[in-house]
């Protein structure tokens, strides 16, 4: 029996989850390539040096490829959003960092290219939804709460409150980069995050 690959040919967990890694960062860029209906498993494959067999055996097909390629940048999205959230920064700079994150995410190339597909795949819109905004935001909504039980804003309804908050960031800048537009420059993008905290805090304000 080789070792290497343990009983039965399979591979040891530590090297199947780099190559599972490498093939959905193949897949990343053949989307980003070619566009989602003209990206194939055998594209894919050769792209990552595996076979088209393994890929089928891993992911089932390409629709189940891509929704890894989803839950995998869903799960770094939301370590990233926790880690800004439990950082212990004042809640102003907690909130723009978190902003800020959201805009450059939400206007990436990966991200645009992944909307594109989930427009023409049912399955993939719905994985997208429940893996972005609908897991993202208890997590702000968490925040918002702890922030109203430290007396440093006034907010009700947390999951209303989330609701502006994205709305104040996002506005009309995911649409206009679906349709073509170039996405906003990084410095844009720090002052929309600014602008939007500084909003968002200012209808949120405790009387005095």
């Amino acid at each position: 029996m080789n070792t290497r690959t343990g009983r039965r040919g399979r591979l040891p967990a530590a090297e199947r989850a780099a190559r599972e890694a490498a093939v959905l960062d193949a897949a990343q860029d053949e989307l980003l390539e070619h566009g989602y209906a003209h990206v194939t498993m055998l594209g894919i494959a050769r792209r990552a040096g595996a076979s088209k067999e393994t890929l089928y055996a891993w992911f089932g097909n390409r629709d189940g490829l891509f929704a890894a390629m989803i839950a995998r940048n869903a799960d770094r999205s939301a370590d990233a959003v926790r880690r800004a959230l439990d950082g212990g920064a004042p809640a102003r700079e907690t909130l723009v960092g978190f902003a800020t994150g959201l805009l450059t995410l939400l206007t990436s190339p990966a991200s645009v290219a992944l909307n594109h597909a989930a427009m023409q795949s049912p399955e993939l819109a719905e994985q997208l939804l429940a893996s972005g905004r609908y897991r993202v935001g208890p997590l702000v909504e968490q925040y918002l709460a702890a922030l109203d039980r430290a007396g440093d804003v006034r907010i009700v309804d947390p999951a209303t409150a989330f609701t502006t908050f994205y709305g104040l960031i996002i506005r009309d800048d995911q649409i206009r980069v679906l349709l073509g537009e170039q996405p906003p420059t990084g410095e844009r993008i720090r002052q929309r995050a600014a602008t939007a905290v500084d909003q968002f805090l200012a209808l949120h304000a405790r009387s005095r």
